[in-house]
């Protein structure tokens, strides 16, 4: 398996989305002033990752050597950090741009590496859309060079250079002079950094300045205090981000806020310049809902830090069960930074739509492949079926080579939900994509628009949404209306969950009836082998305490959803489990998810929490305030409740402050 850098590269780094946090002209280097073999040129991996070649040491006099055929290593990492250090020793930059692996025993192993010149190849022309918007040009340091050296493998501990080419085609830098073109190279991306958030401001508020944004949060936390908002400014003072959250999204976080999406799909509308990012969820009717907005200006790693960590100070430091993103190096760094307990992913449906536009050639060539991914990455509920399907489909249609392809396949444990089923993500379907914020753009905008125009359209939408929520809270619908069954456990099943949740499950119940579960070891937890009639192929395991009425699955259906899967479901009716036990019933699913106490205990923890801290009773108490609101605004009838107890609330609030002042009136006379 043969991998070149020359275009692949290209693929990887695009879809890595790789942003570094830039550095100020009058920042210093590792190393000190001269120039030297550690932390001065950058070296690219195999994988289209930089990394500074530190990791090995160089033995003094072997750095000082310049290479010769027939040199040996112990490695391609000490070949690697040798060249790196020759290459620092005359002054130029090197790269990996060839790497070989062969099948050994079943293993894939390394068996070539080359590097060479930071100017080796040329620069490849993309075909330019005319239509497309205005990109900002980058020049190209490639100018052919063909220095460089290639090491292959001999033995486990024994690399040794079988290619080399010291010539450049260039002037090489003295050392002397490395330090000032770095610092000049800095310097200049430093600028380029600043130029384009000055053009990103422009954009979105025109010839004025974020004093707009700043209006429009005063004049909302002016008509709901529990409006939450922050902005992050520069060394210049100019706005960098900024984060907002409203009342209602910080309700809505407390029942759904388990499973939440950092959702960036503006990047995928071409007439979306707006840098607007949402933290998005799904409420008890499957429906998306928000949980806070931001404008993301400033895509480092300091930058995302500074916004999850804002986001969670609005929403009272509770820390979701699971975080899906975009894939990008400052956004990973950032969220393993902030949530080191929250489950991690990359959102699959960004990945295969990206499939479209790096496979482009390979799906018009095979019409059915795009299909045949999709199912394999939707549709396998175990990891060894998923293992199976991939290799099929990449022997199918030869694409061993395609280093796209590999890349996913790399960190498949990252986006893949067969290598996922272990955390929670409200899902109720893994082949149905949920709606993300990209529809709002798509259906409303269709050039570029200021900040007033947007927001105006999005705080419209929100409202539409929430109506629609309270809509679907107060819709009744009669159980025989939609059962297909006449099992108790689907009548059950059909007063509690809501009507999205409840089809999810009815769907399971169905084909439970298809499924044949076959006890194969008695115990505490006995256990079941379960597979469909037509498909002996696809079987499955489920462990079963018959006294407690509790299953496992190795599809992880309940833990990925929070709905029964049809193989437990399958075994309950073999074993005349005629209704769903408690633990069995998530109640984030249910029709009284947003009803009684917070999910967890969390009302208990908060009023611990809240004892010492004036701010945070404060807090505490808006967002209880919120929730009666919420409530009360459904009817007429329930708005002259909550009123009502709202005023019975603050006189007993007002009785206990007097009572308060006359005792300590009375202490004071007694002294």
């Amino acid at each position: 398996m043969e991998y070149c850098s020359s275009e692949d590269d290209e693929l990887i780094e695009d879809f890595a989305d790789l942003e570094d946090d830039p550095t100020p002209p009058d920042a210093d280097q590792a190393g000190g002033g001269a120039a030297s073999s550690q932390g001065h040129f950058v070296d690219r991996d195999a994988g289209g990752t930089d990394v500074i070649a530190t990791d090995v040491d160089v033995d003094v006099d072997v750095k000082n050597q310049d290479p010769y055929l027939r040199m040996e290593f112990e490695s391609d990492a000490a070949a690697r950090a040798f060249y790196n250090a020759y290459a620092s020793r005359l002054g130029f930059g090197i790269r990996v741009a060839r790497s070989r692996s062969e099948r050994r025993k079943g293993v894939e192993v390394l068996v070539m590496k080359r590097f060479v010149c930071l100017k080796e190849g040329h620069h490849k022309k993309k075909a330019t859309d005319l239509s497309a918007r205005k990109k900002r040009k980058r020049l190209s340091i490639r100018d052919g060079c063909p220095a460089m050296m290639e090491v292959v493998r001999r033995a486990p501990d024994r690399w040794v250079v079988t290619k080399l080419v010291l010539d450049h085609t260039h002037v090489v830098v003295s050392p002397d002079k490395v330090r000032e073109i770095q610092l000049r190279r800095l310097s200049g991306k430093y600028r380029e950094h600043e130029n384009y958030l000055k053009e990103m401001r422009l954009r979105m508020f025109g010839d004025g300045d974020a004093q707009v944004l700043l209006d429009y949060f005063k004049k909302m936390q002016a008509e709901n205090p529990g409006f939450f908002y922050a902005i992050q400014v520069d060394g210049r003072n100019c706005m960098a981000n900024a984060v907002w959250v409203d009342a209602k999204a910080r309700i809505s976080y407390t029942y759904f806020g388990d499973a939440v999406t950092f959702d960036t799909s503006y990047k995928q509308n071409e007439n979306m310049t707006m840098p607007f990012a949402a933290f998005t969820g799904v409420n008890h009717h499957g429906q998306p809902v928000v949980f806070g907005c931001a404008l993301v200006v400033d895509k480092t790693e300091s930058s995302f830090t500074w916004l999850f960590e804002t986001w969670l100070t609005a929403m009272f430091r509770r820390h979701p069960i699971s975080l899906t993103t975009d894939q990008g190096k400052a956004i990973g760094a950032a969220v393993a930074k902030v949530f080191p307990q929250t489950h991690h992913r990359l959102c699959r449906w960004r990945i295969l739509s990206r499939c479209k536009k790096k496979l482009s050639d390979l799906y018009s060539r095979f019409p059915t492949l795009h299909e045949e991914l999709k199912k394999c990455v939707n549709e396998c509920d175990g990891i060894e079926m998923f293992e199976i399907y991939w290799r099929s489909v990449i022997d199918k249609y030869d694409l061993r080579e395609n280093a796209w392809l590999q890349s996913l396949y790399s960190m498949r444990n990252k986006w893949v939900p067969a290598y996922l089923t272990g955390s929670f993500f409200a899902e109720l379907s893994t082949t149905r994509k949920l709606e993300s914020i990209n529809r709002f753009y798509r259906s409303h905008f269709s050039t570029e628009v200021h900040f007033q125009t947007f927001i105006a359209k999005f705080d419209q939408e929100m409202d539409s949404r929430y109506a629609e929520e309270a809509q679907m809270d107060n819709t009744v619908v009669p159980p025989k209306q939609i059962l297909k069954t006449d099992t108790v456990m689907e009548k059950q099943a059909a007063n509690i969950y809501t009507r999205a949740a409840f089809e999810n499950f009815q769907e399971e119940l169905v084909e439970s009836l298809h499924h044949y579960p076959v006890k194969i070891q008695e115990g505490q937890y006995s256990k079941f082998s379960v597979e469909r009639v037509d498909d002996s192929c696809n079987r499955h395991v489920v462990y079963f305490n018959a006294q407690e009425k509790k299953a496992w699955c190795n599809c992880f259906k309940f833990a990925f959803s929070g709905i029964l899967c049809r193989h437990v479901l399958g075994v309950f009716v073999l074993a005349g489990v005629i209704l769903l036990p408690d633990h069995c019933i998530s109640r984030r699913w249910t029709k009284k998810a947003k009803i009684g106490p917070e999910p967890d205990g969390r009302d208990d923890e908060n009023e611990s929490y809240c004892q010492n801290s004036p701010i945070l009773r404060y807090n505490d108490l808006v967002r209880d305030a919120m929730k009666c609101a919420e409530k009360g605004a459904v009817s007429a009838d329930a708005f002259k409740v909550a009123k009502d107890m709202l005023r019975k609330a603050f006189a007993e609030i007002a009785s206990f402050e007097e009572k308060l002042a006359k005792s300590g009136q009375h202490q004071v006379k007694n002294t």
